[in-house]
């Protein structure tokens, strides 16, 4: 197996895994900010580091992942305010729905998912480090900031050239845009738009930054330094270049090893936002008759690094590549067995895709190469039983990556039921006609019919 090789954001070129075989890898990634329910974009970067962490354990690297809970910041003080409900319980909801999410996509749950409000003592004594360093200081508006003059490689993540940017002084909300760029708050003191959101400190009531909360989190649980830090784009400049400026200066060591984002998701080629209509959350797909491993599907199979356009067409067309996974696994469990076989050699060249910087498109050519192939052996009664097992073996790891699970049983309505005995005798009769009709019948009731040696088969489009 080739050893793992992964875009760094950071060197902008391919660098080797950080760990040898057998050596835990230690990943943060930047979780949910528990103000609303979280949307298909965000969910493009969790699905993406659940197929990097799968893809670790399979090939022999255990993983220790952390993703964190922002449940303080800008929008969780002003939302939870708007509906005149604390903190702590307008955030517990969106905790709970992100949970169930995760589980609705096949997402393993991280080894720790820490909240940030249970790290703010951590958060306290990392600033009062940087301000006896000299790096953080107490403005007149009494919130603390981050001294980035003191940092030389601030930008260095995002390669930013500072001098031509200008700096614009200090920058106090939790996001900004590089035209702006400036001295960011590390504490903000206490307005009375926080309503009661506000912790002691050495500087006066008030908060943490939003950057602040991951430095603390990350090195609390993690160390020092952290093998891999994931994220999306957007999360690059300003928050991941503040967490490199507030944790370096702060330890003295690196922060990250390996830098990974994935690539904004748009919706029919348009930005995803609520004023344009396009604004999708997975509760809305699954209510609009969408299944989990058909979203994931369609997350999962485009390449991280690159952007990925959203439609329901697309959704439809996820449906179909599905079925031809469900019907080859079928198709192979129904031959005779012949347990104990090594995986078929495709594995190997679908790890092999994965081990470059996780190409996920040349390894479901892979994987789609072999269905092909397999089941035209099987049309000519061609697959020998330890071949088929060997098929099932390779299939189980390289599902145990993917993670799309198997089509859940659906019971057919009572009137396709009662069309598919009328194809049954239909075929029985050798009146191929009336059976292609009522083949087509039960289609448009969203029904498509296989026939397998074991009998007609449904699958529901």
């Amino acid at each position: 197996m080739n050893t793992p090789r992964f875009y760094n954001t950071l060197t902008r070129d391919k660098a080797p895994l950080p760990a040898t075989p057998g050596q835990s890898v230690k990943i943060y990634t930047c979780g949910p900010t528990v103000y609303d329910y979280a949307h298909i974009g965000n969910f493009r970067a969790y699905v993406f580091e659940d197929l990097l962490q799968r893809y670790l354990e399979v090939s022999g690297h255990p993983v220790s992942r952390v993703m964190n809970f922002t449940d303080v910041d800008d929008k969780t003080i002003r939302n939870s305010r708007a509906k005149g409900v604390a903190l702590s319980d307008f955030t517990a909801v969106y905790k709970k729905a992100f949970l169930e999410d995760l589980a609705a996509l096949h997402i393993k749950i991280p080894a720790q998912m820490p909240c940030a409000t249970d790290y703010i003592p951590r958060m306290i004594g990392m600033i009062e480090s940087l301000e006896k360093k000299g790096v953080a200081y107490q403005a007149e508006d009494k919130s603390v900031y981050y001294r980035i003059e003191r940092f030389p490689s601030y930008g260095k993540l995002a390669h930013l050239n500072l001098d031509e940017l200008k700096p614009s002084g200090r920058v106090n909300h939790d996001e900004y845009e590089k035209e702006s760029v400036g001295d960011f708050a590390l504490w903000k003191a206490a307005t009375p738009e926080d309503g009661d959101n506000r912790w002691d400190s050495p500087w006066g009531a008030g908060r943490p930054g939003w950057h602040i909360e991951c430095s603390a989190m990350a090195t609390a649980l993690l160390g020092d330094t952290v093998d891999i830090h994931c994220g999306g784009v957007d999360n690059i400049f300003p928050h991941h270049e503040a967490e490199i400026a507030q944790s370096e200066a702060c330890t003295g060591h690196p922060f990250v090893k390996l830098w990974m984002h994935c690539e904004h998701l748009r919706v029919n080629g348009q930005k995803m936002a609520k004023s344009l209509g396009n604004f999708h959350t997975l509760r809305d797909l699954m209510q609009k008759g969408f299944s989990g491993r058909q979203i994931r599907y369609a997350l999962i199979s485009v390449h991280y690094r690159l952007p990925l356009n959203f439609t329901f067409d697309e959704l439809d067309a996820v449906g179909q590549a599905l079925q031809r996974i469900d019907g080859w696994r079928r198709r192979l469990s129904a031959l005779p067995a012949a347990k104990g076989q090594p995986p078929a050699k495709w594995l190997e060249d679908f790890l092999e895709a994965l081990s470059d910087d996780l190409n996920i498109s040349k390894a479901l050519a892979v994987l789609f190469d072999t269905i092909r192939e397999t089941n035209r052996m099987m049309d000519q009664n061609a697959l020998a039983p330890e071949d088929a097992a060997s098929h099932l073996a390779a299939w189980q790891i390289a599902e145990s990556i993917l993670a799309l699970g198997e089509q859940e049983e659906c019971v057919a309505p009572q009137e396709v039921l009662v069309l598919l005995e009328k194809r049954k005798a239909a075929r029985q009769a050798k009146d191929w006609k009336a059976s292609d009709q009522i083949r087509q019948e039960i289609q448009t009731l969203g029904w498509t019919v296989k026939d397998t040696p074991k009998g007609q088969e449904l699958i529901q489009n």
